[in-house]
């Protein structure tokens, strides 16, 4: 009897056990699928979610089950304060976590500029082990670098107007005989230019020897001063000393008067002509001096708070193929093109031998070196929405967060990052495409109405 009481006692014990267990599991069961959140969408209207199957209202597809893991915590905003750091001022890659003096040149550190105070995480992913099989991201870490961006510019050669001249006539008279037969003809300084009838002229000359014989024959200071005043006359009205010379030894003056270039260059215009008549002032010639020529170059506006008057210009043109001419910038135009949003700006170059001439096409390099080392990232790992820039920070092996960030100049596949990252960070530079699309597919950006 007392044996039956002990086994009923043991049977029911069991049996409750059993109860029990089977009561804990379902509860188990249900934390496990509590973790994981499940609706059906339409592959191509993922904007669709309902939370049982059926077909899709728009084109009547059949709806696709999704599996969202709700382990991670929602969305936030992540505000991090970077530590005050302070750098040598001389040698800025030298750093200190605390106020010191810089162990390079001994000057007092100066505290770095803190960049990227706050970052917006605007969405995050959480791979599934199954997802990840699939899934082979490149990482860059944050870095600071120092940035050189080349900017490549189209230009054209331009007559310097520094070097344009003319060939005046300084006393009116007609024009008996032109030397210079067409326009583009290069005129030497001292070369014959035109002949000129100037009875102006030949009484001037005339005077001249009347007070050179007098002031032979005489010594006194009146005759002096009268033969001083007529060579400076002469002189005045483009006569040169050999000319007035040989007038007196000759004992007349020519009816026809050559004139003589003051200038050298390319004749740009030609005004005269035989039987014209000139007053003073008009210009028998209009000349280029080609010794030194114009690069106008064009900068499109997003480059052009980088150029400087200074900056060393690389050209090459293709008549003088290998060849690399240095010049200096030395005009910025003060005023942007409202039509072509370019800046004009200009560089002078020597040009001794002439072989440049106005009009020809010039392929320049400007290297601008800016400024500090600023945190830096990979082209390829900002997704650029016109509306934001974004990038993929890996937090573990499983979870991805998107960042919006302020984004810099870009140079040689890499843009400088003014807000938005810390230095270390792990941005997904291979790969950020499937982040984006799976936080897309999920409805996981935040605040993407209107601006994605």
């Amino acid at each position: 009897m007392d044996r039956l009481i002990v086994l009923t006692i043991l049977v029911t014990f069991s049996f409750l056990t059993a109860c029990s267990k089977d009561s804990k599991e379902p509860k188990s069961h249900l934390h496990k699928h509590e973790k994981q959140k499940s609706y059906y969408t339409c592959s191509m209207h993922p904007q669709i979610k309902e939370n049982k199957p059926g077909k899709c209202p728009i084109c009547h597809m059949n709806l696709t089950k999704i599996e969202i893991d709700n382990d991670s915590s929602d969305l936030e905003i992540a505000s991090k304060i970077e530590k005050d750091v302070w750098q040598c001022q001389n040698f800025p890659e030298v750093t200190s976590e605390k106020e010191d003096v810089c162990p390079m040149d001994g000057t007092p550190m100066v505290k770095r500029k803190k960049e990227n105070i706050a970052a917006k995480v605007v969405a995050k992913v959480r791979l599934r082990k199954a997802q990840l099989k699939h899934f082979s991201p490149e990482f860059f870490p944050v870095t600071t670098m120092k940035m050189n961006k080349k900017i490549r510019l189209l230009g054209s050669v331009l007559q310097s107007e520094e070097k344009e001249s003319n060939i005046p006539a300084r006393i009116d008279g007609r024009i008996e005989k032109v030397y210079v037969k067409s326009t583009g003809s290069f005129v030497k300084k001292g070369d014959p230019v035109v002949e000129l009838y100037s009875p102006k002229l030949i009484t001037a000359g005339e005077e001249y020897i009347l007070a050179k014989k007098s002031s032979t024959r005489s010594k006194s200071k009146e005759f002096k001063d009268l033969l001083r005043q007529s060579k400076e006359r002469l002189r005045r009205w483009g006569i040169d000393d050999k000319q007035f010379e040989s007038w007196y030894k000759n004992g007349e003056v020519p009816k026809q008067i050559t004139i003589f270039s003051p200038n050298t260059g390319i004749v740009r215009k030609r005004n005269a002509t035989v039987g014209k008549y000139f007053k003073e002032g008009q210009n028998f010639f209009e000349l280029s001096d080609l010794s030194d020529v114009w690069v106008e170059m064009d900068v499109y506006e997003f480059d052009s708070s980088l150029v400087k008057i200074g900056q060393e210009v690389k050209l090459e043109f293709s008549s003088l193929p290998g060849e690399i001419i240095n010049g200096e910038i030395d005009f910025i135009n003060p005023v942007l093109d409202s039509k072509s949003r370019t800046l004009k700006i200009r560089a002078t170059i020597k040009n001794p031998h002439g072989k440049l001439k106005p009009g020809m096409v010039a392929n320049a390099v400007l290297n601008v070196s800016l400024e500090g080392e600023p945190f830096v990232v990979p082209r390829s790992a900002i997704i650029d929405t016109g509306k934001r820039k974004v990038v993929w920070v890996q937090v573990n092996n499983k979870e991805f967060r998107a960042k919006t960030i302020l984004a810099g100049i870009e140079s040689e596949g890499y843009v400088e990052v003014k807000e938005g990252l810390m230095e270390g960070e792990k941005v997904v530079i291979e790969g950020n495409f499937l982040l984006d699309a799976q936080a897309q597919l999920f409805g996981g950006y935040e605040e993407m109405v209107g601006q994605k």
